[in-house]
């Protein structure tokens, strides 16, 4: 099957992403139309104040984080499905989310008052900070259960992984039997993931986050490729495995962290995002990585416009939104699988 070239699809990724941004600007409860957006975005724009603000100080962050996290999350997951050579992969099997909603629930739960003080203090609550924290001791601690003699095994990761995230259920259970009123709605919402509050320093954050990924990933996508041969395979080449894998496993822990902490749990898209790029230019993580970043903004952006308008006024939190998309899409490929492995 012959690809298009990288160029081509990463300048039609692209445009499909700005396109999709410029939209986002004009999307929301308030009718503001496409051109009255743009138009919001100029310094001596002869808007009233209210709607220059609509779009200055809530859409236009709550778009550019939209990007930064969905890249992040379509990055790690290309990342870990070529780590674990397994296209049902996804960063959140190995704990990271199910540790950063543990540290979540304890800012939110059991720390409250400081977070506040936190806030007025240095601007930055504790939630974020402890999300953060929460998904990398998680991974830390999955890794040190993986690891033995210098080795890593994959498949005692995925289990550590899955026992860590039903330990990390059942602590958030007795947060949440623990929790009052307003706290049970902070960590529902946080839970289920939503991008509405989004604030420069977390943009930066993601920002950052993303640029220093991409920049790491990449050196290492010849290496992601001869992965995908086998372990044995892979040595035979050249490749330090375990070095790879530690090093490949701690980023993605570091970056899922960084999206989880800025924007809460969303679900799927490190699932989705790879697989559908795979289909249109290959498994070559050369073309894979970047065309995931893109595809991942472009995909979570789609998802965000879409909560704000199904039940506008209202507003979906988007986590639902990609567990709707993305779990129909995960049983698909189960299934798939399943023929596969019967036949």
């Amino acid at each position: 099957m012959q690809r298009w070239p990288l160029h081509s699809l990463l300048i039609a990724m692209a445009t499909l992403l700005l396109v999709l941004a410029l939209l986002s600007l004009a999307t929301g409860p308030l009718g503001l139309g496409f051109a009255e957006s743009l138009r919001a975005l100029l310094p001596d724009s002869p808007l009233p104040a209210h709607l220059q603000l609509v779009v200055q100080q809530i859409r236009l962050p709550r778009t550019l984080l939209c990007i930064t996290v969905g890249a992040i999350l379509g990055l790690c997951g290309a990342v870990m499905q070529g780590l674990f050579r397994n296209p049902l992969a996804d960063p959140g099997i190995i704990g990271v989310s199910g540790g950063a909603a543990l540290g979540a629930a304890l800012a939110i739960v059991l720390l409250a008052p400081l977070s506040m003080v936190w806030q007025q203090r240095l601007g930055i609550g504790l939630l974020p900070l402890f999300a953060f924290l929460g998904g990398a001791l998680t991974t830390t601690l999955v890794y040190l259960l993986g690891t033995r003699g210098g080795r890593t095994s994959v498949t005692v990761m995925l289990l550590a992984g899955v026992a860590v995230t039903a330990l990390s259920g059942a602590a958030i259970g007795l947060l949440t039997y623990l929790a009052d009123d307003q706290m049970l709605r902070d960590l529902s919402l946080w839970q289920m993931g939503s991008l509405a509050a989004g604030k420069p320093r977390d943009i930066l954050l993601s920002a950052a986050a993303l640029f220093g990924l991409l920049i790491f990933f990449m050196r290492d996508a010849g290496a992601l490729n001869a992965l995908l041969l086998g372990e044995p395979e892979a040595r035979h080449l050249g490749i330090a495995v375990q070095p790879l894998k530690r090093r490949l496993i701690l980023l993605t822990a570091a970056g899922v962290g960084v999206a989880v902490s800025t924007a809460g749990l969303i679900g799927f898209i490190g699932l989705v995002v790879p697989h559908l790029v795979r289909l249109i230019a290959g498994p070559n993580h050369h073309r894979l990585l970047p065309l995931s970043v893109l595809l991942g903004a472009t995909l979570l952006l789609a998802a965000d416009m879409l909560a704000r308008i199904v039940l506008a006024p209202a507003e979906l939190p988007v986590g639902i939104i990609t567990a709707l998309l993305g779990a129909p899409f995960f049983l698909w490929q189960l299934i798939r699988h399943r023929h596969s492995a019967l036949e």
